[in-house]
């Protein structure tokens, strides 16, 4: 749930109208509000609204915030800040890759903004990447208006297949080293809460993952008070379909929340700091600026809450009891949304 709001002298479509005071002219900001909680509000000063659509699926905004410089909003939620993406997606996408020995073959369940990708085509040993999408359009805007995704986008080890990510895996021949859940999160009338389940976990992605692979999702804001939406619950759910799972999680300043992932497979995860430091050197082109051996260590300490909350989870998620954070899709749109 979101809304831009034209303060003091700002007009409707966020362009700013200028009012000569005698004396003075003062230019004021519009501002982008996102209700985070009932009761809590979160708001950041705009250059610009750079573009607005909506998909047969979701509503695409792309503001140039003051704050925190280009940020794409789909269905009222941030998704993705320039100044700060880099602490999501590399948090998504390095741990598994690096645990994993060898990874060759991944499948990326959304990840339409093309950063997930970018992040995994650092890697030397990958030789394919299906990123699977359901909606084009969000893809194609991503496309012309990322400039920072354009090499990850024209990578010849990127197959980009527009489709459900459950169908595509359902009826995909083949099998991946890893497959990462970058999806929206679980909103009530929003594209992909299903692919949050257990049925799914068990039925659909594991059967695809080859012998040592890795599953990891995005899940959640995993705050001190916020974790309990359904981050401790997605936890929960994997612990039933694999044997280890690990829970992680960052800070990230656009989020205005601690944001969590969860990582899960059939192999022991044994990389140790050194020995992550080292893969790094080894197989990772360019400089992360987020994460490293002694970051992963961090991530995944979690405080004494969290951790407590996860110990006595017992809630699995399945369709009849899916959670949401709060927020509505967009087919619960309503008209003054």
């Amino acid at each position: 749930m979101a809304t831009i709001n034209g303060v003091n002298g700002v007009n409707g479509n966020g362009h700013q109208a200028h009012h000569h005071h005698i004396g003075e002219e003062r230019r004021k900001s519009c501002w982008y509000e996102e209700e985070i909680e009932e009761n809590l509000r979160w708001c950041f000063a705009l250059n610009s609204i750079l573009h607005t659509g909506a998909s047969q699926y979701q509503d695409i905004t792309l503001l140039d915030t003051k704050p925190f410089g280009k940020t794409l909003i789909i269905d009222g939620k941030l998704q993705s800040a320039e100044i700060d993406e880099f602490i999501y997606h590399e948090s998504l996408v390095h741990p598994a890759l690096l645990h994993h020995p060898n990874p060759k073959t991944i499948f990326i369940m959304g990840g339409g903004e093309g950063s997930t990708a970018r992040e995994i085509l650092r890697h030397e040993t990958v030789e394919k990447v299906i990123m699977c999408d359901i909606d084009e359009e969000v893809v194609d805007f991503c496309k012309s208006y990322l400039d920072v995704n354009k090499e990850a986008f024209g990578d010849s080890r990127l197959h980009l297949v527009i489709n459900d990510a459950r169908a595509e895996l359902v009826s995909s021949k083949d099998s991946f080293d890893v497959i990462i859940g970058d999806l929206a999160d679980p909103i009530e009338g929003g594209p992909c809460y299903q692919l949050y389940t257990k049925s799914f976990y068990e039925s659909t992605v594991k059967p695809r993952l080859n012998v040592g692979g890795i599953f990891v999702t995005q899940a959640g804001p995993a705050g001190v008070f916020s974790h309990t939406q359904v981050f401790s619950c997605i936890y929960n759910t994997l612990k039933h379909v694999f044997q280890y799972v690990v829970p992680f999680s960052a800070h990230i300043p656009s989020y205005a929340d601690t944001w969590g992932w969860v990582m899960a497979s059939d192999a022991p995860f044994t990389a140790e700091v050194e020995e992550i430091d080292m893969r790094i050197k080894q197989r990772v082109k360019g400089e992360n600026s987020f994460l490293d051996g002694k970051t992963f260590v961090s991530a995944s300490t979690l405080c004494k809450a969290v951790r407590q909350t996860l110990a006595k989870e017992t809630q699995v998620y399945t369709e009849k009891t899916a959670k949401f954070i709060y927020g509505h899709g967009a087919a619960h749109r309503t008209l003054n949304a």
